[in-house]
């Protein structure tokens, strides 16, 4: 079977079904399909220029006018590069799918908390929720016509409970070297806020090499040395 004709969401598809490992370049995908069905191995010579084809597309994105790709640079949906076709979808039982929906509906219909006083103060509609306090808190007494308080019964479904809406398990990153032992069908990287672009910029690249979804992948305004 001819591999490197095949995209990357080819090659994973055969992978998952084969009950193989997904993370790493195309070359070691097509590596890792070809010792399996007992073919020869890929020679170090056509990994190398499979690896500089990966680098040379991330290369031409870089080189490009940043007002051409300000709109779709860094979108989830890619045309251009293989990896970015669609979004990863993380791999979920029935069961778990079936929690998440409910959850979806739960939260539907959950009030909106608001702070004590939020129509009267702009700083408090922008904050989150707080306990109302004071003896005589219209909010704490539940008078008519006040926001309802947080409660026990809104807590959601506990076999979900701090998953991402799409069923992955986030996975808070600073630096490159935290992405290595990821399991990129169960578990999604959200770079942390302070988190430069320099930084970001190679945490991008280090998570698409090993098929990791970045939750606020964002663009990233190339100035100076960035371009």
């Amino acid at each position: 079977m001819d591999y490197k004709s095949m995209t990357v969401s080819e090659l994973k598809d055969l992978l998952r079904d084969r009950g193989l490992k997904l993370g790493g370049k195309k070359a070691e995908l097509i590596e890792r399909l070809s010792q399996s069905d007992g073919d020869a191995p890929v020679k170090e010579g056509e990994m190398e220029e499979l690896d500089k084809q990966d680098d040379l597309v991330t290369e031409e994105f870089d080189m490009q006018d940043s007002d051409e790709f300000d709109e779709d640079f860094f979108e989830d949906d890619w045309d251009d590069e293989e990896e970015h076709k669609s979004r990863q979808k993380p791999i979920l039982d029935d069961l778990t799918k079936q929690d998440l929906a409910l959850r979806k509906s739960q939260r539907s219909s959950m009030p909106k908390f608001r702070r004590q006083e939020w129509y009267r103060y702009y700083r408090l509609a922008r904050t989150g929720w707080r306990k109302p306090k004071g003896y005589q808190s219209k909010q704490r007494l539940n008078m008519k016509y006040r926001t309802p308080m947080v409660r026990v019964g809104h807590r959601k479904v506990a076999s979900v409970r701090g998953l991402h809406p799409s069923g992955f398990e986030e996975i808070l990153v600073n630096t490159p070297d935290q992405l290595d032992n990821l399991d990129p069908e169960k578990q999604a990287v959200r770079i942390g806020a302070g988190v430069g672009n320099r930084k970001r910029t190679v945490i991008h690249n280090r998570a698409d090499q090993l098929g990791l979804r970045v939750l606020n992948r964002r663009r990233i305004q190339r100035k100076g040395d960035l371009r």
